[in-house]
């Protein structure tokens, strides 16, 4: 699916593009995908110049799911000093957290393909899993202790979304969800920064690369993009924001 696209981003950018063909769930369980992800970036690093890369102009992407293993990748990279720093990283749509299902952009496009609201959280359950069953109590936020609802309300809150992104058929959230400690121990992985890139510490994120990231306005994912972007910018980070006001989930 993706060699076309690969051929033609070597090709436009005349750019050496390596395509990490990372093993997937469920035969190989979470984090496999990011651990091979991971080991292909560090080993690329290291044999650049067998290559023909400069070392110094090494670029992670990704899209979607590689969108979050791009950022995943990115952050573990941050305290490396057995490597090269990475020139940029580029976020095509990326899915980066678990907090908060009802932000603007889940509300507005739930319903549209190919990422529904519902296939998002499903899928991400099926990646660590996960039974079904707690899906709704997700939706409802039921899945985070007090103690974290505090910590990420920092970073994951539709206050942080800007104003004309919240214009088209979007409600505040005026209840309190009832947490339940047992729906939190089941989904606990996806409070993982590996599941969910946005949660990581400040200490990380004001070491992260220049960034490039992509958001389609008809996209659940939009705002968690909206919402990485603010974060690197509050830590002195260049972000190239790309909004595609047309755009859709897998535009790509």
């Amino acid at each position: 699916a993706y060699e076309r696209t690969c051929r033609y981003l070597a090709r436009k950018t005349n750019s050496v593009v390596v395509s990490v063909g990372y093993r997937l769930a469920p035969e190989h369980p979470y984090p496999t995908q990011f651990e091979d992800c991971l080991t292909a970036t560090v080993h690329f690093m290291r044999t650049a110049h067998d290559y023909g890369v400069d070392p110094s102009r090494i670029i992670v992407c990704g899209d979607s799911s590689g969108g979050t293993l791009t950022a995943a990748v990115a952050q573990a990279l941050v305290k490396r000093r057995d490597l090269p720093k990475l020139r940029a990283q580029i976020l095509i749509y990326p899915y980066l957290q678990c907090v908060d299902f009802n932000l603007p952009s889940y509300q507005q496009n739930e319903g549209v393909p190919v990422l529904l609201k519902e296939r998002t959280v499903a899928l991400g359950l099926k990646y660590l899993d996960k039974d079904l069953s707690v899906m709704e109590a997700i939706f409802n936020g039921c899945h985070i202790p007090e103690d974290l609802q505090q910590k990420y309300q920092k970073w994951v809150s539709p206050d942080y979304i800007p104003h004309e992104f919240k214009t088209r058929g979007y409600k505040p959230s005026t209840t309190h969800p009832l947490f339940s400690k047992e729906v939190y121990t089941l989904v606990k992985p996806m409070f993982d920064t590996v599941f969910s890139p946005l949660l990581a510490e400040d200490s990380v994120i004001a070491h992260l690369p220049e960034t490039f990231i992509l958001t389609c306005e008809f996209d659940v994912l939009r705002d968690d993009g909206l919402l990485y972007k603010k974060r690197l910018e509050d830590h002195g980070i260049k972000v190239t924001w790309c909004h595609l006001q047309e755009g859709f989930h897998g535009t790509v």
